[in-house]
């Protein structure tokens, strides 16, 4: 099996858990399979110099990038070095890109492939915080905020740090099989993995806490007892308002509405539940309040594209007692 090669973009100001997360996950193919040379992996920055990670780390590149040869995979970390890049970096990216069968950011290095008109009348996606500013600056960029990354075409774009670790075993699997993808989650104790569709943020961590106490209490209901009633007129009755005068203050100091925070909600207790228990389908629908198994079904396939058996399949690999590691 000829190596596949993987060159790493590197820059002033880069995160560098962009960088060495995904490099970590490729690097281990190697101890998961029993022919080492299934990547053949390369750091590339301005110079060949050594750069200076946003933490201070120090990387120092294994090539200039205006030498390295063509890639089977380019992948382009994020990190404050994105907001003002180096024209001079953004071309040579386009270059590089051209050559690459495909082509993969982490974080904000979205930026820099838009900067090199990569993503133009793509869909794309970015840190959280970072995607209302791409679709900003980008305005031909499908820009999807709640995957953890996204595939079009041979361009994959991915969330904040952690998800270019997701997109990186996708690709693993994609390139060396399930198992092999699945030794390699394993030693990182990763999960194997989070479907692309899955939301960046919890529900908690997606909405805002409510200035009201009171309408604190609701979320904090909602929080603890998913499969109560949680209808807009038993919301509102905890706090004696009008369903309408509720509906309004909640979506106002939460930021979603009392139905899309339940929902939310609803489905993240679902997910941990299957990630974490051995209960079966049906209970945990009526525990986390959808009733039936296939009304959560219809849930997870809506928002995650998976439904929950395979959402548990790929969440809870069964590991190998007698392996010490790979």
């Amino acid at each position: 099996m000829r190596p596949r090669s993987v060159v790493i973009v590197l820059y002033d100001d880069v995160q560098s858990l962009d960088v060495t997360g995904p490099l970590e996950v490729f690097a281990g193919a190697d101890a998961a399979t029993e022919r080492p040379g299934a990547y053949r992996i390369t750091t590339a920055g301005p110079g060949g110099r050594p750069v200076r990670t946003c933490s201070g780390l120090r990387l120092l590149p294994d090539a200039d990038i205006d030498h390295v040869g063509p890639a089977h995979t380019l992948l382009v970390p994020g990190g404050p070095g994105t907001a003002a890049p180096d024209p001079e970096l953004v071309r040579r990216i386009g270059e590089l890109a051209a050559e690459a069968d495909r082509v993969v950011s982490v974080c904000t290095g979205a930026f820099l492939l838009a900067e090199a008109g990569l993503l133009a009348g793509r869909r794309a996606t970015t840190h959280w915080a970072h995607c209302g500013a791409l679709a900003r600056r980008f305005p031909d960029i499908q820009v999807d905020a709640e995957p953890i990354y996204v595939r079009d075409g041979n361009i994959a774009t991915s969330a904040g740090v952690t998800a270019g670790i997701d997109l990186a075993l996708a690709l693993v699997e994609e390139d060396l099989g399930r198992d092999v993808a699945l030794l390699i989650a394993r030693h990182l104790v990763m999960f194997l993995r989070r479907p692309g569709g899955q939301a960046q943020l919890s529900a908690q961590l997606a909405a805002q806490l409510a200035e009201r106490p009171q309408l604190r209490e609701v979320q904090h209901w909602i929080d603890e007892h998913p499969e109560g009633d949680l209808s807009i007129n038993s919301l509102a009755r905890r706090v004696t308002l009008s369903p309408r005068h509720f509906t309004r203050a909640f979506a106002a100091e939460v930021g979603v509405t009392p139905g899309r925070y339940v929902d939310g909600v609803r489905l993240e207790t679902a997910r941990r539940r299957l990630e974490d228990t051995d209960e079966g389908i049906e209970q945990i629908a009526r525990s986390c309040g959808y009733g039936t198994a296939e009304a959560m079904r219809r849930a997870f396939v809506r928002v995650l594209g998976v439904p929950p058996m395979e959402y548990r399949r790929q969440f809870r690999p069964h590991p190998n007692p007698t392996s010490g590691g790979y």
